[in-house]
């Protein structure tokens, strides 16, 4: 629009206010007599310049954005404060093509108070980071702050100057849900706040996840507002979206594995546990989520493991072991006891550890772990049982490590234990007896010691005993205990089957370093003892 039409430029040729219109793109169109006389600039030095040169600089922004207060540059060159509340007309395609307004100077008094409130306004802008807007239907974004161009490349004048700039710009896939919520605030009986997350294609054809929080304003005798802040929140976005995927491939891994995961807060002192882990001790459908992390690991650790579990994550967390796995006794929601593995690995903030994460294992369903003829624990819970049990004894006898001692001493000893005449009743009454004979021999063993203690079937008829917590002498009467109790003939089926074991015995007195040296030693203990019909033969 070049001129308003002439009735109405007659009128206002007479209005003692200055009329201000401009074109879209801030050129000044139409100037009444009032400016001159207002702000001592001719009409022809004024008409087909931008507006925006006789503003001062650190006011352009403020005016772009829609702001009506701003600082004009008389023909004297001083700045005056002026207020010109700018409205825009539009075309068929509700494109704005010009804005008009009156021009108005403040008053000292007002000004004092406007610039202070402008000021304190300008700061709140500069420490938000997101962009301010205010729009209203019909006419677009009536309000933008200058931020939108460093988040999305656009200027303020390109987003204000169509009213559809925003929708035309959400991307595809959420437009339709941004429209709904849109459509809901514009047509909202009453004022409330909502919150929408989408996409945003920026001016170089970048994608930019957005958060905006937002108002719908309802006031009676005019259209709807909305307020809102947007948030570029595109790398929580990529983060978000990167943790999900890995969190879908690690529960695959983890289904896998059959294993039970826990998370284990150190600061709050909160321990999620999933439901796998819930399965394997029989909590059913208990909460996931347990304050009090040690407070519920102890209630599902026999007591007599429950000093050992402690110990091993402790000397993890005191930075004497890289992460910490241990064995224990667990019950289960059934009564009964089973098996675990429970291991993890802490994280660390200046040196003090404010999470641990790990996994729980059922040993039974670990054939390499556990023996499933026996029900004992195999081999490699043997060995890892022994390998903590030497570290506690020679933390505990002086290798630099400020460990409790669990029962007041870490003093162990190890029995090799192989029966009598297994082959021959193996070859005469046939392997299912055998086998039963092995059953039968677990279950004397666990009877003959205390829960502190671990039996352990090796392979074949080997077994190995670990007695925690004793001296050589106790060790070596309830060697001589279990060899008695087995010597009695045991009743399987119409079989009266007769056979006593050979057990090799070291202590921890014997300074022994590693796992197999210890399990050499009883080895040639229980050689010794079998070659020569002792029974109990202990190491020297």
């Amino acid at each position: 629009m070049s001129a308003l039409p002439t009735p109405s430029a007659s009128l206002l040729q007479l209005l003692p206010e200055a009329v201000v219109q401009t074109d879209a793109l801030w050129a000044i169109t139409y100037l009444n007599p009032a400016w001159h006389a207002l702000t001592g600039h001719p009409l022809e030095a004024a008409l087909g310049r931008s507006l925006l040169e006789f503003v001062h600089p650190d006011d352009v922004g403020t005016l772009r954005s829609g702001m009506p207060v701003f600082r004009l540059r008389f023909a004297a060159g001083d700045y005056r404060w002026v207020r010109l509340q700018l409205q825009p007309e539009t075309d068929e395609a509700e494109r704005v093509i010009s804005r008009q307004g009156v021009l108005i100077e403040i008053t000292e008094v007002t000004e004092q108070v406007l610039v202070e409130v402008r000021q304190r306004f300008l700061r709140l802008l500069e420490t938000i980071d997101g962009v301010v807007w205010e729009a209203e239907r019909g006419v677009g974004n009536t309000f933008l702050s200058p931020q939108v161009e460093r988040l999305f490349g656009y200027t303020v004048e390109e987003w204000r100057a169509d009213p559809g700039f925003w929708r035309a710009h959400v991307h595809p896939d959420d437009l339709a849900e941004a429209l709904l919520i849109d459509e809901a605030a514009y047509n909202a009986t009453h004022s409330y706040a909502y919150e929408m997350s989408y996409r945003l294609i920026a001016k170089c054809g970048k994608v930019v996840w957005v958060r905006d929080l937002c108002r719908a304003v309802v006031e009676p005798g005019r259209p709807n507002r909305m307020i809102g802040l947007m948030i570029d929140v595109t790398r929580e976005k990529h983060t978000e979206l990167e943790l999900l995927r890995s969190d879908n491939r690690y529960a695959l891994a983890t289904l896998g594995s059959n294993d039970g995961i826990w998370d284990w807060d150190l600061r709050t002192d909160v321990m999620h546990v999933s439901e796998r882990f819930r399965q394997i001790v029989g909590m059913g459908e208990s909460d996931p989520v347990h304050h009090g992390g040690w407070h519920f690991l102890q209630q599902l650790i026999d007591p007599d493991d429950r000093a050992r579990v402690q110990l091993a994550y402790r000397r993890h967390l005191s930075g004497n072991s890289p992460n910490f796995s241990v064995d224990f006794r667990a019950f289960h929601g059934s009564g009964r006891l089973v098996w675990v593995n429970w291991r993890g690995v802490a994280q660390f903030d200046d040196g003090v550890a404010v999470r641990m994460a790990g996994s729980l294992s059922d040993l039974a369903e670990r054939g390499s772990s556990y023996d499933a003829l026996t029900n004992l624990p195999g081999r490699p819970l043997f060995r890892a049982r022994l390998a903590h049990a030497i570290a506690l004894h020679r933390s505990e006898s002086g290798d630099g490590v400020d460990m409790p001692a669990r029962g007041g001493t870490t003093m162990f000893a190890v029995l090799l234990l192989d029966l009598n005449r297994f082959k021959a009743v193996n070859d005469s009454l046939g392997h299912h007896v055998g086998d039963q004979l092995l059953q039968q021999v677990a279950r004397r063993l666990e009877s003959c010691v205390r829960n502190v203690d671990l039996v352990a079937r090796m392979s074949g008829d080997e077994f190995n005993l670990l007695l925690e917590s004793i001296d050589p002498g106790e060790a070596a009467e309830r060697a001589r205990q279990i060899a008695a109790a087995l010597e009695v003939p045991y009743m399987i089926g119409p079989h009266t089957v007769s056979s006593s074991a050979s057990i090799g015995m070291v202590s921890s007195q014997s300074g022994l370093k590693t796992i197999d040296d210890y399990l050499r030693a009883a080895d040639a203990a229980m050689y010794r003892a079998k070659s020569r019909s002792l029974g109990v033969c202990v190491a020297s």
